[in-house]
C-alpha cells in the first residue's frame, strides 16, 4: 500500500510553489545542512551568487517572518496554515531544524543554541538582514536563542505555547499530568497508541482518525530517533540554570488556554518577570498546537501583532 503521507508530498509541495515558495538546501558548515522553504527570489538570487550571476531585481522588498516548528512535524507541515495567511505581506522563511526534513549535522551538539547558530547562519547566507521570529513549543526555545545571540537581527520574537526553556520541574509536572515517564515516550512514540496519546496531548480536542493513517504517519515522521531523543536530553534544564535571557526585543506570547505542556500558569510566570515587554493573547479551546486547532483566531492574533510592530 503507498503511504498516504510520501503520496501528499507533491501535493504540498505544488502547493508551496503556488504561494511562491522553494526549496533549498544551504550548507553551513562542513557536514551540517539546513532545508529552507523560502521565497522564489530569494533563492534565485542565492543560486546567482553561488554561481557569479549578477541579475537586477524589481522585487519589492518585504518584512522577513521566520516560522520554527514544534518537535513533532516539519515546517511546513506545522505552519502551512500560516504560510498562505502571511505570504503575501512578508518574506516568509520555513527552516526544517536539524535532524527534522532535509536538515542535519555529523557533529555532536544537540542544545537549542546550537540550533539557533546554523538557522541564524543559513538566514543570513540566503540574504536575511532582519527578521522577526515565530515559532511553536520546541521552535521558540531555539528562537528565543537567536534573538538573546543576535539582538539586531531579530526584531521581536512571538512564542507559540512555549517559553525560553523547559526545566526538570516543569518537566516531571507535565509527565505527572499526562501520564509518560519521559519526553521521548511522550514525543518520540513506536506505536499507534503511543501516537493517539501523543495528539491526544497536543490538541485540546483529539480528532478522529482510522488506524492506518497513524501507522503511515508514523512511518515517514519519526526517523532520526537516536538523535531526536539526544535532542530532548539537551533541551531540558536544571532548575537552578533557568533566568530569564537579557532579550531587548518585544516578547509576544500566543497560547492555548488548555496547553497541558506550557501550561498558562506557566506563560503567565514568565510575562510577569518579563513586564511591559511582553504581551500575552490566549486562546480558548485550544490546546499545544493553537496555530493549527483554531488558525482563523491566531492568524488574526499574529496579525494584529505584525501591524502593532
Amino acid at each position: 500500500m503507498v503511504n498516504l503521507s510520501t503520496a501528499l508530498n507533491p501535493i504540498l509541495q505544488s502547493l508551496l510553489k503556488f504561494y511562491g515558495l522553494r526549496s533549498q538546501t544551504i550548507e553551513i558548515q562542513a557536514g551540517t545542512v539546513v532545508h529552507f522553504w523560502a521565497p522564489n527570489h530569494i533563492i534565485e538570487t542565492y543560486k546567482n551568487q553561488a554561481n557569479q550571476v549578477i541579475k537586477s531585481s524589481n522585487h519589492v522588498e518585504k518584512p522577513t517572518l521566520v516560522f520554527l516548528h514544534d518537535f513533532a512535524a516539519t515546517g511546513v507541515l506545522t505552519w502551512l496554515l500560516q504560510i498562505m495567511a502571511f505570504e503575501s505581506t512578508h518574506e516568509v522563511f520555513v527552516p526544517d531544524l536539524l535532524f527534522f526534513g532535509g536538515s542535519t549535522t555529523d557533529r555532536t551538539e544537540r542544545s537549542p543554541v546550537f540550533q539557533a547558530e546554523c538557522l541564524t547562519k543559513g538566514l543570513k547566507l540566503l540574504g536575511v538582514k532582519r527578521c522577526a521570529v515565530v515559532g511553536c513549543s520546541y521552535g521558540e526555545i531555539v528562537g528565543s536563542k537567536m534573538a538573546a545571540m543576535e539582538p539586531e537581527f531579530v526584531t521581536f520574537l512571538v512564542l507559540s505555547n512555549s517559553n525560553f526553556a523547559i526545566t526538570e520541574s516543569q518537566s516531571e509536572e507535565a509527565f505527572n499530568r499526562v501520564g509518560v515517564r519521559s519526553w521521548q515516550e511522550l514525543m518520540l512514540p513506536e506505536t499507534v497508541e503511543g501516537l493517539k496519546k501523543l495528539l491526544g496531548v497536543v490538541v485540546y480536542k483529539r480528532p478522529w482518525f482510522p488506524d492506518w493513517a497513524y501507522k503511515h504517519f508514523l512511518q515517514v515522521m519519526f526517523d532520526s530517533r537516536k538523535e531526536r531523543a539526544e535532542l530532548l536530553k539537551a533541551l531540558v534544564i536544571k532548575d537552578k540554570d533557568f533566568v530569564i535571557p537579557n532579550i531587548s526585543q518585544e516578547i509576544y506570547f500566543a497560547s492555548g488556554e488548555e496547553d497541558k505542556i506550557f501550561t498558562v500558569k506557566i506563560v503567565q510566570q514568565t510575562k510577569s518577570e518579563l513586564g511591559d515587554k511582553a504581551t500575552l493573547n490566549l486562546i480558548k479551546k485550544a490546546g499545544h498546537l493553537a496555530h493549527l486547532e483554531r488558525p482563523f483566531v491566531y492568524n488574526r492574533n499574529l496579525k494584529k501583532i505584525l501591524t502593532s510592530v
